[in-house]
């Protein structure tokens, strides 16, 4: 029989030793856990799930779902049929479920290779932890033989399958897709996705564009039945120079809810791509861009209160940028939709602009304030945000620009605004023309076996998201 020590050896990654050993005895009892439901659809370490297990005087049958009995079971056959016929699905990927998009983390826990999807917390609350849900599992159940389970829906593992489609692209299926009605038809589906997705019910949302955006979502995410393809993304390098770590965050997208976005550094600029999005800005855009050469010093708090007065600050910045742009004659435009290709990681960023002799709109290039006091900071009299409990002091402020555009993504186009840095997990964007605030958060989750193998590749892997939504 396989031990739990060893289980945990497999599980850390040295996968050739570990099969060139010989299962140990099983370790002592860890004690059954009472609510076994809860265990199967939150999922738990399958080492501890089979020490109970194996204990000759448990004997449910929901155990038996949970962890299958590998007595016998050798550990060459769990690393060729399992561990390393699926080792090139491992790590974090993007389904194609059209302009909303998702991101799956697929990991090995134990004897199962997992995949969940990794949701934001319900809004508007963006410092909360990500959410998480099991879509598949891939485990042995007789020898020289994986079986995938299909772990959507209310009613238990179900038979699924797995192909891996090319280098960096795999696609599940779903064969037993009744396993995902409800005995209340599509009304009870509903009603349970809005309370998961939301945290809600229907009548607690009573803005109406609300309302048909969710039952949107609804209506076209449930077509799939987890029948996906699902692409490779990477997490962004990072460098010491960065202004913070790069890394995902939850954004606030007003009726759209909290969405996720990747905030990565290409030298001169920083930039955000959606991994999650909606129907005017799809998944893999890029919604905001943040110029690192122009640097904004905000108004006093009263007089930042006056959104004529930001707006002032702001459109001044614009005009210089737009006056560079000109001399240089480079090709990139400030209002463009930002189609050309990213700056490679390796140039560094410029040092911010001196302040303009006509008012100060740009701030001198003096390093910022490491005292931790800050700026004050407020947000301008008709400025919407969906969180109101953000930070009221900010480090530093940058000029960018946000994508917008109508329902399909029609008529996209770049509006300027505000980047604010509050600390190393918290920044902002203030939507001029929106007169809309969003709050972003990281994402504080470890993800593993997500690096990009070289800055190129994670280049590469954000035009490739990009092209599928343009």
């Amino acid at each position: 029989m396989l031990a739990s020590g060893a289980a945990a050896r497999a599980a850390g990654g040295d996968l050739r030793v570990a099969a060139r050993h010989r299962p140990a005895q099983p370790g002592p009892e860890y004690g059954v856990c009472e609510n076994l439901r809860k265990l199967e659809i939150t999922g738990v370490s399958c080492r501890d799930v089979y020490a109970k297990r194996i204990n000759p005087r448990v004997k449910s049958g929901r155990f038996m779902r949970i962890l299958p009995d590998y007595e016998h079971m050798e550990y060459r056959d769990v690393y060729t049929c399992l561990l390393h016929r699926y080792r090139h699905i491992l790590g974090l990927w993007q389904p194609d479920i059209g302009p909303y998009g998702g991101l799956l983390n697929v990991v090995v826990d134990g004897l199962f290779i997992i995949g969940w999807m990794y949701l934001p917390p319900h809004d508007p609350h963006v410092d909360d932890p990500m959410r998480f849900k099991p879509l598949f599992r891939i485990h042995l159940m007789e020898r020289k033989s994986a079986t995938v389970e299909c772990m959507y829906g209310h009613r238990g593992p179900h038979n699924g399958h797995v192909q891996i489609v090319k280098k960096d692209e795999f696609s599940t299926k779903c064969n037993q897709t009744d396993h995902h009605r409800m005995s209340g038809g599509r009304q009870e589906e509903f009603r349970t996705w809005l309370r998961e997705e939301w945290g809600r019910t229907l009548e607690d949302i009573f803005h109406e564009h609300m309302q048909e955006l969710i039952l949107m979502k609804f209506i076209y995410t449930s077509q799939y039945d987890n029948c996906l393809t699902y692409r490779r993304i990477y997490l962004p390098p990072s460098r010491p120079d960065d202004l913070i770590r790069p890394g995902l965050f939850k954004g606030t997208y007003g009726s759209h809810g909290l969405e996720i976005v990747m905030l990565s550094f290409h030298g001169k600029r920083a930039r955000g791509t959606k991994i999650t999005g909606d129907p005017n800005i799809p998944a893999g855009q890029q919604t905001v861009e943040i110029d690192l050469r122009h640097r904004i010093q905000l108004p006093d708090a009263e007089s930042l209160r006056d959104f004529n007065e930001l707006s002032r600050v702001v459109l001044e910045v614009r005009e210089q940028v737009r006056q560079e742009q000109e001399q240089e004659g480079g090709p990139e435009d400030a209002e463009g939709l930002g189609q050309q290709s990213p700056q490679p990681c390796e140039e560094p960023p410029a040092e911010p602009a001196q302040a303009p002799g006509d008012g100060g709109a740009v701030a001198a290039a003096e390093p910022p304030a490491q005292s931790g006091q800050g700026q004050p900071f407020v947000l301008p009299v008709g400025v919407s945000s969906r969180n109101e409990d953000y930070p009221r002091t900010c480090r530093m402020c940058f000029y960018g620009t946000g994508l917008i555009a109508g329902h399909g993504f029609t008529s996209p186009e770049r509006t300027p605004g505000v980047f604010v840095l509050f600390d190393e997990d918290r920044f902002g964007f203030i939507w001029l023309e929106l007169k809309s605030f969003s709050l972003y958060s990281r994402v504080q989750a470890a993800f593993r076996n997500a690096d990009a193998p070289s800055p190129q590749a994670f280049e590469e892997m954000l035009k490739n998201i990009q092209s599928l939504t343009s």
